[in-house]
């Protein structure tokens, strides 16, 4: 497959998910996935990784549409006022409790690919009266914003669904403002696991065969000019494949120019 085929996979792969919340028809994941993170038994997935959940009041279609392996926007330590991207923001269950966490002095932005998800997303909206919130189609590696916009960037299990990773992470370091951070939630890999083992585990489709390594994803952050990078494995749903907590800070300050890197390009799929 080209890079367009597996892009249009993805996106046709969440479309049909979104149809299905929308229509009444079931959750956006049922487990059945055979590469989903949730398909084995005993590892959360989607909206089980939220505490509490019902106490927030969110629409059941945001719940239901719930994909991620984390929860970004507690990770992500939100405060009052703050400005918020999400990247590859589906139904839009992190960007609504974002928008709750920064207040009506805050902003969150959300953003998708996906015309059925962002039709979702804003029906979602509309109903949970969330007015703090805006959603943009675009691609995560072309960010539809100006630099230096948001104070944070947060995303669930999204990254490694691109297939030029590292265009990602600099747009991220592009965005972000100086002083602000990140807090992610994606699938990482073992550093022994070659990409042809990571396919072995499952689909691109599925989050595992796109998947970069712990240091892949360290390498390119800090290519892309964040520092006090952390990632802590939260989980490993298959041997080797983890859900992961991913934080970062751009500083300050410019600092010097960052050491150009290339990530893995993906050129086809196990699938």
């Amino acid at each position: 497959m080209t890079e367009t085929d597996l892009r249009e996979q993805v996106r046709t792969h969440y479309a049909d998910a979104a149809t299905a919340v929308a229509t009444g028809a079931g959750a956006a994941c049922d487990c059945g996935h055979p590469s989903s993170t949730c398909a084995e038994e005993g590892h959360a997935f989607g909206p089980d990784l939220y505490d509490a959940l019902e106490a927030e009041q969110l629409p059941e279609t945001a719940v239901l549409a719930s994909l991620g392996c984390g929860n970004p926007s507690a990770v992500a330590d939100l405060h009052e006022g703050e400005t918020v991207l999400d990247l590859g923001s589906g139904g839009g269950i992190d960007v609504l409790l974002s928008a709750k966490r920064v207040g009506p002095t805050g902003k969150v932005y959300g953003l998708d690919m996906t015309e059925e998800m962002l039709a979702l997303a804003i029906r979602n909206r509309d109903e949970a009266g969330a007015t703090n919130v805006e959603f943009l189609k675009g691609f995560i590696e072309e960010i539809p914003l100006p630099a230096n916009t948001v104070d944070v960037l947060i995303s669930n299990c999204v990254i490694n669904l691109s297939t030029d990773k590292q265009r990602v992470l600099d747009e991220m370091a592009r965005v972000v403002r100086p002083g602000g951070r990140i807090g992610i939630s994606d699938v990482v890999a073992n550093d022994d696991l070659s990409p042809a083992e990571r396919a072995e585990r499952g689909s691109f489709v599925g989050c595992i065969a796109g998947a970069l390594s712990f240091a892949e994803y360290e390498e390119g952050l800090r290519a892309a000019g964040f520092e006090d990078v952390t990632i802590t494995s939260t989980d490993e749903p298959m041997p080797g494949m983890h859900s992961a907590i991913i934080q970062a800070t751009k500083p300050s300050e410019a600092a010097t120019a960052p050491v150009a890197r290339e990530l893995p390009i993906v050129q086809g799929s196990c699938c």
